[in-house]
């Protein structure tokens, strides 16, 4: 039994097309990650795990090649599950950028990437100083996009309009509070960081156009 038409394939798949246009940064991103996640797939863990140190945004490499590692971290994914990362960049990545526009997007994520490392990055070199944290950790791993992830869903915060708006901040504070409160690591630092970053990049939606309200974008689907 045929489930689907070829004519409702043909429409679906070039929904899909316009969708991937509309967000060029956000699929180009995921494109370089498809690439490099297969590349650490045909690495010995060894290997790999020295290769990925090299481009971390740990405190060594922060001190010696602040820039490359700030741009390579951003490549990889630690961990190798490139999947999840697609959904995640087509539900908050692809709509920010949809929203604000390219530059715009990109300047979100860059501040939260940048910002939040230097600053869960800082934080850890203050407990190294103070012996709350081992020596060996100047050299942790951390690569990945997790903090530019976090900035964009923060300033969609804004793309929502009220009240659900607070309904949705406050998950994303519980979302990413949580796991600061109870596991209090430096990248939880970071990531708590980063919506923070988002929040405070109000400035940079104004004028783009009336926020989206689920009940009017319901009530119009359900409309015969």
């Amino acid at each position: 039994m045929r489930f689907f038409s070829r004519r409702s394939v043909s429409r679906l798949s070039a929904q899909v097309r316009r969708y991937v246009r509309s967000a060029p940064g956000t699929y180009l991103w995921l494109a370089v990650l498809f690439v490099t996640t297969i590349a650490l797939h045909h690495m010995s863990p060894e290997f790999e795990e020295d290769f990925l140190r090299q481009r971390s945004t740990n405190i060594h490499e922060l001190s010696t090649n602040p820039v490359r590692v700030l741009i390579t971290s951003a490549l990889w994914i630690d961990g190798g599950q490139w999947l999840p990362y697609a959904v995640l960049y087509s539900v908050f990545h692809a709509q920010a950028e949809r929203w604000l526009g390219t530059l715009r997007w990109f300047a979100v994520a860059v501040l939260a990437h940048v910002v939040a490392t230097y600053f869960s990055e800082g934080a850890l070199l203050w407990a190294v100083h103070h012996d709350l944290a081992p020596q060996s950790a100047v050299n942790t791993l951390d690569v990945g996009v997790s903090y530019a992830l976090a900035g964009v869903v923060g300033v969609l915060t804004y793309r929502i309009a009220a009240p659900w708006r607070y309904v949705y901040l406050a998950c994303v504070l519980v979302l990413y509070g949580t796991p600061l409160l109870t596991g209090r690591t430096f990248t939880d630092l970071g990531h708590f960081t980063s919506v923070l970053v988002g929040l405070a990049c109000y400035p940079l939606v104004r004028g783009r156009g009336e926020p989206w309200n689920p009940v009017t974008s319901v009530r119009r689907y359900r409309r015969p």
